[in-house]
């Protein structure tokens, strides 16, 4: 891995954890989530954007597979990477941590940090930030909205299904066809792994989005009234 790759990551971290900070003081009555899901939506939005940037021809936005990364890639890949591991530390101070998120977490951290290290799969990684941040505007603006006292509303209910619909399609359609090109490519087995290793936890938490939107849903039909 380049030296400068090292130094970008080290400053994200620093840029984020100062992001987080400035809005600490400047939202003071909310809490240290909220101001944790504002940063994590700025990257998200950040993340989306610079992976379309990336896109050298738009007729095969992955294009091109099973090659060497190119700077730009590995620049835009650091953002993430450094996102990665500055929301770690945070959950850790906000102690939050539950076992799949922290899972989800190591496991990035390693794929990229693995990619980046040897300078491979760059179109792969960028296109899988753009699949896994897709839907995380929409999952923030759902925890976001509960704290700004919208919680069961209809606003609420639109972000969820929001959420829901982006989640499904990028990461259990869209997911397992970059999965399956990451695997027949002739890359290293830890690569290999951390990207099976991602779908899997997504299939997981696509288990739970099944089960909460049913819950949501549920929760506004109204018994019929027996005559």
């Amino acid at each position: 891995m380049e030296d400068y790759i090292v130094k970008l990551v080290f400053l994200g971290v620093i840029c984020w954890g100062a992001l987080f900070l400035l809005l600490r003081n400047l939202l003071p009555k909310r809490s240290f989530e909220f101001c944790n899901r504002l940063v994590s939506t700025v990257h998200a939005t950040l993340a989306v954007s610079l992976a379309c940037f990336s896109v050298q021809d738009w007729t095969c936005p992955v294009c091109p597979l099973a090659s060497r990364s190119s700077p730009l890639q590995m620049q835009i890949l650091t953002v993430t990477l450094s996102y990665l591991i500055y929301d770690l530390i945070c959950c850790l101070f906000d102690k939050k941590v539950n076992l799949d998120n922290a899972v989800h977490h190591i496991v990035s951290i390693v794929g990229i940090g693995s990619g980046l290290a040897y300078e491979l799969c760059g179109s792969e990684m960028v296109a899988t930030m753009f699949i896994t941040e897709i839907s995380s505007p929409f999952l923030h603006m759902r925890e976001l909205l509960k704290e700004l006292g919208y919680r069961d509303t209809d606003l609420n209910l639109a972000a969820d299904i929001a959420f829901a619909v982006t989640f499904s399609v990028a990461r259990m359609i869209s997911g397992p066809c970059l999965t399956y090109v990451t695997l027949t490519a002739d890359y290293p087995l830890l690569i290999k792994g951390m990207a099976l290793g991602l779908q899997l936890v997504s299939a997981f938490w696509f288990y739970k989005i099944v089960r909460m939107v049913n819950y949501k849903l549920g929760k506004r039909i109204k018994p019929r009234k027996v005559a």
